[in-house]
């Protein structure tokens, strides 16, 4: 217990270099709020969006955040349910990467109101048989039990951790005592703790298929070409599962390196983390063979266009960079060993994580292109999506706050759970000895 509570809260606490990227992330943030304000002066005209494709960065962030906010669900509660003892390191990363997504995906919602002003209304006057309002209900649900999930393990920590952290600011020390709340290390403590546990592990399953089953529900319950589909649900689920990976993989990186965590972030677990990765890139390629297959093999006749835009139109390039990028390429390149190292292991999750964003805009702006009704007398701009500079700043302050509530978690409290670590290695040992 010791070694491993020193080794992670040295690292604790406010540093010149975590003050200067936060720095530059609030310069960075401020500007991008300017331009919001600028969209809600102006309304929606400033984006790139218009009555034809109605759809653009906004929903398409949305969609991306709900996806990659489940790796919480697949790494702390599938595989710590089924006794894979090697995810402990791993798991509080994965749940701050799941309440900064999860959260930050209703403030993109928001950015896509042209009157934000009326967003309790969907809360006041919604009807249960919207999607829409099964969505905010999945989303406010995942993200609540996200947060406890994150919070309750680190209790344990806060109150190993009050009485080590005398190099960092009073303010924090403070933080700490109130948040640990009087946990003394008692017997019957930890069995409350691993009992609540154990129920928000269960209990978060079906909510996390749920909040992107319903997403996915969003584009399926419309006729359109290219979201008219009955395997959505899963779909979206396996492939909100691979950006997940790549967003663990990626702070992995970050916290190991810059945080000298090599003891608890080991080879070992990049490794296994690739493996992972290719799983389910293999369930997700299988979902995206049958997602175009079927379509292409009819050819009917609203479904023919849109692929053939895919294929090799004029969303094409997008379309096999998506396709390349975020799936064949981890499948092919972790099957070396060579390939699941760290820094290759970053890059290609970089990658993946890049490639599934624009996976989203394939699923979004193409159908959305294409209508059902003749494109007559539309004006030429309605007719392509092009970003304009106030909606890209828009969807990067979302982002920019995302990554803000990362680094807060990751510097400011224990990022490796030392109670949980201490214990997995005091296991080994005895199993050692015997």
């Amino acid at each position: 217990m010791e070694s491993v509570a020193t080794d992670v809260l040295k690292q604790v606490g406010f540093t010149r270099n975590f003050n200067l990227w936060m720095g530059f992330l609030t310069v960075a943030l401020i500007v991008c709020l300017y331009a919001y304000t600028i969209q809600l002066k102006k309304g929606l005209s400033v984006t790139g969006m218009g009555d034809l494709i109605s759809w653009g960065m906004y929903i398409v962030t949305f969609v991306f955040f709900v996806a990659a906010s489940l790796v919480g669900m697949l790494i702390s509660s599938v595989l710590g349910l089924l006794g894979y003892t090697w995810i402990k390191p791993v798991g509080r990363i994965a749940e701050i990467i799941a309440v900064a997504f999860a959260a930050l995906s209703g403030v993109v919602i928001v950015s896509d109101m042209g009157r934000p002003e009326r967003l309790p209304f969907v809360f006041m006057f919604g009807r249960i048989q919207s999607p829409i309002v099964w969505d905010i209900t999945v989303v406010i649900t995942y993200l609540v039990i996200s947060l406890l999930l994150y919070f309750l393990p680190l209790i344990p920590d806060l109150a190993i951790s009050k009485g080590r952290i005398g190099h960092t600011p009073k303010l924090l020390q403070k933080i700490y005592e109130i948040l640990s709340i009087r946990w003394n290390h008692t017997p019957q403590q930890f069995r409350i703790l691993l009992r609540s546990i154990r129920i928000l592990l269960i209990l978060i399953i079906p909510n996390a298929f749920a909040i992107h089953t319903v997403t996915s529900w969003l584009f399926a319950v419309n006729p359109r070409s290219g979201w008219n589909s009955t395997i959505f649900g899963p779909y979206f689920v396996t492939g909100a599962f691979v950006v997940g990976v790549a967003a663990v993989i990626i702070l992995m990186y970050v916290v190991r390196k810059t945080m000298d965590m090599r003891k608890y972030l080991t080879d070992d677990h990049f490794d296994k983390m690739a493996r992972l990765m290719v799983v389910i890139s293999l369930i997700y390629l299988y979902f995206n063979i049958n997602e175009f297959l079927v379509p292409g093999y009819k050819m009917e006749k609203f479904d023919a266009p849109h692929i053939h835009d895919l294929f090799t139109g004029k969303f094409a390039a997008v379309f096999w960079f998506a396709q390349i990028g975020g799936i064949i390429l981890p499948i092919v390149a972790f099957l070396f060993r060579k390939m699941r190292r760290p820094l290759p292991m970053l890059i290609i999750a970089i990658i993946v994580f890049i490639a599934s964003w624009y996976k989203r805009l394939i699923i979004v702006i193409p159908a959305l292109a294409d209508p059902y009704l003749p494109k007559q007398y539309y004006p030429v701009q309605w007719l392509s999506y092009k970003p304009t500079l106030i909606e890209t700043a828009i969807t990067m302050a979302s982002f920019i706050i995302a990554l803000m509530i990362i680094s807060v978690l990751v510097k400011l409290f224990p990022v490796i759970p030392i109670w949980e670590v201490a214990e997995e290695r005091k296991r080994k040992e005895d199993e050692n000895k015997q």
